[in-house]
């Protein structure tokens, strides 16, 4: 069985998301062959070297995990495109580009965060590839863990109130950017999170059946795991 899921957004601030994810690393995760994280599994990741509460906890579950045999892949999100090689050192985790591309069931099978198929909100976008260049992530980096802290809670703060005056229609994904994505990788199946809005959206690509699933984020309930091999829950 092959487990999806994304848009944990742990944080010291959100204890009961954190223990859902403890327990499933601990349960169900280890019942299965591989875990797919599709990004923003931190609400933030200012580097590395950040073992403040919960990062450390969870380092020390996920390395658990991948010494049990499990194999975990994580993808990046908006949120936590700063986690580096030693986070994947220190627990096993394989890290992912952009998009990565499987075969699930004997069907190509594209993954992705999200965020780039959001192709109409251009100021995100164009924050997106500054944040993205070597240059940019060297500077923050450069900075000393508590201002980088400091600077990643006034980032959520704003975060949320742009998203405030944001339509609906901006924030989701943009289905002709979906489609040549879909296209250029040469899949008929995509598994992404990053909206928030978990669904199943069946259409038509060069004639043939495609599908696009979308990952429920993780709330104080606990969350939605996508899975093949097996039932969905």
């Amino acid at each position: 069985m092959i487990l999806f899921i994304s848009d944990l957004h742990l944080s010291f601030d959100k204890p009961k998301i954190t223990r859902h994810f403890v327990h499933f690393l601990q349960t169900k995760a280890r019942q299965v062959r591989a875990v797919y994280i599709l990004g923003d599994l931190f609400d933030a990741w200012v580097g590395d070297d950040d073992f403040t509460a919960p990062n450390a906890q969870i380092r020390r579950e996920l390395k658990q995990l991948t010494d049990s045999g499990v194999e975990v892949y994580l993808l990046r999100g908006n949120r936590d495109f700063l986690i580096g090689e030693r986070f994947a050192r220190g627990t096993g985790v394989i890290l992912l580009d952009d998009f990565a591309v499987i075969e699930l069931e004997n069907e190509r099978t594209l993954l992705t965060h999200g965020d780039l198929l959001c192709s109409d909100d251009i100021p995100y976008q164009a924050f997106r590839a500054k944040s993205r260049s070597s240059e940019w992530q060297q500077n923050v980096l450069s900075k000393p863990l508590w201002l980088r802290l400091c600077a990643a809670r006034w980032y959520r703060l704003r975060s949320f109130w742009h998203k405030q005056k944001k339509s609906d229609y901006v924030m989701d994904v943009n289905q002709t950017t979906v489609e040549k994505l879909m296209r250029q990788h040469q899949c008929t199946r995509l598994i992404h999170g990053h909206t928030h809005r978990p669904d199943v959206h069946e259409f038509r690509l060069n004639g043939k059946q495609a599908r696009r699933f979308v990952l429920s984020d993780w709330t104080n309930d606990g969350g939605a795991v996508l899975s093949f091999g097996g039932e969905s829950e």
